[in-house]
């Protein structure tokens, strides 16, 4: 299958029968990345977390009700 980046618009191959590739058919919403600008991305991101000005949103995980 082929995917394009939506940050650099770089052309890559996948496997077709890969969960990311299911992913990516199935649901619209989903979009590809290379790993390069995920890479540089995670980096930044983690330069930002250093100064201690910014504050990562995590998900929230909801506590389990007895049952």
């Amino acid at each position: 299958m082929r995917v394009q980046c939506v940050i650099c618009d770089e052309i890559e191959k996948i496997d077709s029968y890969c969960l990311q590739a299911k992913r990516l058919r199935n649901r619209r919403i989903h979009t590809y990345m290379c790993q390069s600008c995920h890479d540089r991305i995670e980096e930044n991101t983690k330069k930002r977390l250093a100064t201690g000005n910014f504050r990562f949103q995590r998900e929230r995980k909801k506590e389990q009700h007895l049952s």
